[in-house]
């Protein structure tokens, strides 16, 4: 089959054109199986779109001169051409907007409250239905409080509250029912969609039986409890999308996303999810739009289990990068990333554009919009991220790219985590000592304690580290058990923590070399009163942290936000 464009070919692949002098208008040399593209007043291109929807040269470099042909680098570049398919002597026009248009896909995750009723769920759908040209992949949270809803009833199995326990199912059940009786009035399709959530339900149904029974609720349990929300959400949604006459199929995303068995702490098997996300790819390219389980996915041996809280973000960017989609979409309830909390900040404003960088900074130390670990695969592959309000759709939202304009002070955003205690290692025994710091980290890490804050004088007498409040007393005594010998011949002299304390965080590229923004920023705390406990910088300079009380937090991101003017900074990021 042979693809031939009938417009002139773009003035930024004119410039790479081959030596070679050939009549556009001429007929082209027989290849039965290698599409053509041949403009009317310029070469032809040869281009072949792969199992994965990407496009690339067909053939070699030389074979590509030898018919005056460019080959295509760039995937992500819709081809602006009207194009006809040539099969023998019948022919079929195909224009941009149809849906064998050559470009990659775009993958949309919509979070808990854009699917936390039927009119979030309606209007979730209608964005899907406006995108169904651009080859979408659905990625789904359970619906609103599900999850926790979920998660009380299997508390209360584990307390031996069976009454109670079903009471919390039926209402879970019932959110559901709802939103098929009112979306899917097709009485088929109807009744096919509750022969599959009768399955869900019964499975749960022994889960939550077992848990009554043994009076235990272990890790592997309860992610399989929490998978419930995405699996029942998922099925209603993918019937609503046929239902809008759009073919769509729910995908269980513990058949693609795998987690490897090669580290203690669960990180995902890139090489085999990719395999497995081809399933994916299939789908979209027959035309159906896949309607992905997020949060949730499986162990090599098949066990389920999860990302974490917020994981269908990350979800949403593991299958991103294995199809090799042009973009990812979050979509959420506010219109983007904001300049700060603008439940503190009532004068914040949306961020045009992030780095992905900045964006991680952001996520880490506070900003709610994406999961941490959402940016790490996306920024990978270079693909765009677009954070989306699913309630103001015509909002323009934020993109994150590798790259972004720098504001005068160098300072995007003010972030802050609450919720936390300092810890801190004192003793002039440790002047000298090689290895306290790493006996620190070692001891955390045994315990699996996450530090999200770390800093030590170049005298070595004191050690800070923040932590989140639930691990403060385990951090305490673990340490002091760790250093005890150190303590009873005084080399340390104490080990103690201060709790409730908060981190704020200044988050920036345009930091990086910047003079002045450290003494700024601490000016203005110290003429506000605010006592800094603990500062951190690293050599990037992509963020400058200060640990101060948590009763000053919210005075102090008011604070640094007027002094960085960032209000000003809304839609010009």
């Amino acid at each position: 089959m042979r693809l031939r464009c009938e417009a002139p070919e773009p003035a930024c692949w004119r410039s790479r054109r081959c030596s070679t002098k050939r009549n556009p208008r001429s007929t082209p040399s027989p290849r039965a199986s290698t599409p053509h593209f041949s403009g009317s007043s310029g070469p032809y291109l040869i281009l072949r779109e792969n199992a994965d929807g990407r496009l690339s040269r067909t053939r070699s470099e030389a074979d590509a001169c030898s018919g005056n042909a460019i080959p295509l680098r760039s995937s992500r570049r819709l081809i602006p051409l009207r194009i006809r398919l040539t099969s023998g002597k019948s022919s079929t026009r195909i224009s941009p907007s149809s849906p064998c248009y050559l470009t990659r896909m775009i993958v949309a995750k919509f979070g808990g409250t854009s699917v936390g009723d039927v009119a979030a769920i309606d209007r979730a759908a209608r964005i899907v239905e406006s995108m169904r040209d651009k080859k979408p992949v659905v990625i789904l949270s359970a619906m609103a409080k599900v999850t926790d809803g979920l998660l009380a009833a299997g508390e209360l199995a584990l307390a031996g509250k069976p009454r109670e326990r079903d009471d919390a199912l039926w209402e879970i059940r019932s959110r559901h029912d709802h939103v098929v009786l009112e979306l899917i009035k097709n009485r088929k399709s109807a009744d096919a969609l509750q022969v599959a959530l009768a399955a869900i339900r019964e499975e749960m149904q022994k889960v939550f039986t077992g848990v009554s029974l043994l009076r235990e609720m272990s890790d592997r349990s309860r992610d399989l409890i929490c998978s419930f929300g995405e699996r029942l959400i998922a099925p209603i949604f993918a019937a609503y999308l046929r239902e809008l006459s759009l073919p769509a199929e729910a995908v269980d995303a513990r058949e693609c996303i795998v987690t490897s068995d090669e580290s203690d702490f669960m990180l995902v098997d890139f090489e085999e999810t990719r395999k497995r996300c081809q399933k994916i790819v299939k789908l979209v390219r027959s035309g159906v739009i896949p309607v992905v389980t997020g949060f949730i996915c499986s162990t090599p041996e098949g066990v389920t289990t999860t990302l974490g809280r917020g994981g269908s973000d990350y979800s949403a960017s593991i299958i991103g990068s294995c199809i090799k989609a042009g973009e990812i979409q979050i979509w959420t309830d506010v219109n983007g990333v904001m300049t700060a909390d603008p439940r503190i900040v009532p004068e914040a404003s949306v961020l045009e554009r992030v780095s992905y960088k900045e964006a991680a900074e952001m996520s880490y130390f506070g900003a709610k919009v994406l999961h941490p670990k959402t940016i790490m695969p996306a920024a990978d592959e270079k693909i765009p991220i677009r954070i989306k309000n699913s309630f103001a759709p015509d909002a323009p939202g934020t993109l994150i790219t590798a790259e972004t304009p720098v504001h005068r002070y160098g300072v995007k955003t003010v972030t802050s985590i609450t919720g936390l205690m300092m810890v801190s290692v004192e003793g002039r025994g440790m002047i000298g000592v090689p290895g306290v710091a790493g006996r620190v980290f070692t001891t955390t890490a045994r315990h699996r304690i996450s530090v999200l804050m770390f800093s030590q004088g170049s005298s070595e007498q004191h050690i800070s580290l923040v932590v989140n409040r639930d691990d403060g007393d385990e951090t305490v005594k673990a340490l002091r058990r760790e250093f005890s010998a150190e303590m009873e011949r005084r080399r340390i002299d104490r080990i103690s923590g201060v709790s409730e304390v908060a981190i704020i965080a200044l988050v920036g590229e345009g930091m990086k070399g910047l003079p002045g923004v450290a003494a700024r920023a601490f000016g203005v705390l110290g003429e506000a009163g605010v006592n800094i406990l603990m500062i951190a910088q690293g050599s990037s300079e992509l963020n400058l942290s200060i640990v101060v009380k948590q009763r000053d937090a919210p005075r102090a991101v008011q604070l640094l936000h007027q002094a960085f003017e960032l209000d000003r900074l809304g839609g010009a990021a």
